[in-house]
């Protein structure tokens, strides 16, 4: 029996050494270093580009909060028939609305028929444009946006809208803009130069309009 057990014993001993000469390494397999593999998904790359995306479009808007921030200089014209020049200082990011309230506390005082007027019963024309209140100044000056007869705002344009630094020249295509009663509007739309006045469409290309070309 013992000699039994013993020969037993050898044979487990020898099949798992054959076992374990029959396992194969298994090899681990690495990336090509010449093969372009950008296409493929990368997570860490994704998340560096998310970052990036991120950073730079924290970086723009602080840059737009920034211009909106500085100061410009606006002349204008209160046109009741007449024209009556004014300047008020104002910021980019200001819109047409709040601009009309500051020419209202500016010509008040010298104006009765403005004593009991707000600013929803102005208008604001720039070249030949009637602008709508809710846009900035800011929306028109990124936009190089034009009117019928010169662009809307120029920095470089005297009397008419420029950083409070800038001590530039006129350009004969700027105008100051007219603000004016609706109801002035309306009892003379008919006539020269109201009757050229349309309102602001931000889709439509005035750049072939020409000042003298009143047929438009």
């Amino acid at each position: 029996i013992q000699a039994l057990s013993f020969a037993f014993e050898e044979d487990g001993e020898q099949l798992e050494e054959e076992e374990e000469e029959e396992e194969i390494p298994v090899k681990k397999i690495r990336k090509n270093p010449e093969v372009d593999t950008s296409f493929l998904p990368d997570r860490e790359r994704e998340e560096q580009e998310t970052r990036l995306r991120e950073e730079l479009r924290q970086e723009w808007a602080a840059k737009q909060s920034f211009l909106k921030e500085e100061d410009i200089d606006i002349t204008f014209s209160y046109w009741d028939g007449s024209g009556h020049r004014r300047t008020v200082r104002m910021k980019k990011g200001n819109s047409i609305y709040q601009f009309l309230q500051r020419c209202l506390e500016t010509l008040r005082k010298e104006f009765s028929e403005l004593k009991t007027v707000t600013a929803d019963q102005l208008m604001y024309v720039k070249e030949d444009l009637i602008l709508p209140q809710h846009y900035t100044f800011y929306d028109f000056i990124v936009t190089k946006a034009r009117g019928k007869s010169g662009p809307l705002f120029m920095f470089d344009a005297h009397d008419d809208i420029r950083m409070i630094s800038d001590a530039s020249v006129e350009k004969e295509d700027s105008h100051a803009g007219k603000v004016l009663l609706r109801s002035w509007y309306e009892r003379n739309k008919h006539i020269f130069p109201a009757s050229r006045w349309e309102p602001f469409d931000p889709t439509k290309s005035y750049d072939k309009y020409t000042v003298k070309d009143k047929k438009k």
